[in-house]
């Protein structure tokens, strides 16, 4: 499997800036990938060391519209903390 099939897209909140200053990035991931994929994948695609990953999976919502209910997708996050003599990801450089 590819990383970029593995990592979808970075998650941009108030609660992922803040994150940035202490190389903590925020990603949406495939939802049947471990964090040991999800590790090699961040350090393939962006070329930085990781050391540690948390995921956590978000139940999708119920949501209506009239009289039709359907649930919104389940995601899945990834919270990647990089080293500390790892260089920052250039992608979110701007960002912080």
């Amino acid at each position: 499997m590819r990383p970029e099939d593995i990592i979808l897209k970075p998650v941009l909140t108030e609660k992922g800036y803040d994150g940035i200053a202490e190389k903590k990035y925020t990603f949406i991931v495939l939802k049947s990938a471990n964090k040991t994929q999800i590790r090699i994948a961040v350090e393939q695609m962006f070329g930085v060391k990781v050391a540690s990953v948390n995921t956590v999976t978000r139940r999708g919502k119920l949501k209506r519209m009239g009289r039709n209910e359907g649930y919104t997708p389940t995601q899945k996050k990834a919270i990647v903390q990089l080293t500390a003599e790892s260089k920052p990801i250039e992608h979110f450089k701007s960002l912080s």
